[in-house]
């Protein structure tokens, strides 16, 4: 990784910000390969460290996932450092194209390393139902999706949150006075 490192600048980017990678490519007309899009995912640790890139490219949805310490990526750019409400952005794949579409020719937008990183606030719309996921479901807790579903949809969502429940049994007994009298016992038996 340190070797990697003296040879590739790899800048600060969070999920969310906006990236254009060149890779080394020995079947393009110039050898390399440019791709621009935002990143909806990072994952891994160290040498098996990832990110993914997602853009929409004449109306299709074109995502690619890296290795950071891949030797054919020659660059990496922050097009555009900021943050997301969420830590994964996978549900853009749901959401309107707009959500996900990137100018490939994007300037950098500047930004003091002094600064904080700016948290973009914008919340995405849905496409109609079917999702590839249960967005809606409080397992995923996500904060950048406007809902838009009827009220008995989202109540019906919320029962997930501890589907157990209705199963748990021990959840109907007081056991706290069964509780004492053990703890007596066995201070009783501690006693002798």
């Amino acid at each position: 990784m340190i070797r990697r490192r003296k040879v590739l600048d790899i800048p600060e980017f969070y999920v969310g910000s906006i990236l254009s990678v060149t890779t080394a490519d020995p079947y393009a007309s110039d050898k390399t390969s440019r791709f621009v899009g935002i990143c909806i995912q990072r994952g891994g640790k160290g040498l098996g460290a990832t990110f993914v890139l997602r853009n929409i490219i004449e109306g299709q949805g074109v995502e690619f996932c890296y290795e950071l310490y891949n030797p054919r990526i020659q660059e990496i750019k922050v097009l555009k450092l900021e943050k997301r409400l969420d830590d994964n952005l996978m549900y853009l794949r749901d959401a309107f194209p707009e959500y996900s579409t990137f100018d490939v020719n994007m300037k950098p937008v500047p930004h003091s390393a002094n600064d904080e990183i700016p948290v973009n606030q914008l919340k995405v719309k849905m496409k109609p139902k079917p999702w590839t996921k249960r967005w809606e479901r409080p397992k995923f807790n996500i904060k950048g999706i406007r809902f838009e579903l009827p009220e008995e949809m989202m109540k019906e969502a919320q029962k997930w949150s501890q589907p157990w429940i209705e199963f748990d049994m021990l959840r109907e007994y007081d056991t706290s006075k069964l509780e004492k009298e053990i703890w007596k016992e066995v201070n009783e038996e501690l006693k002798k």
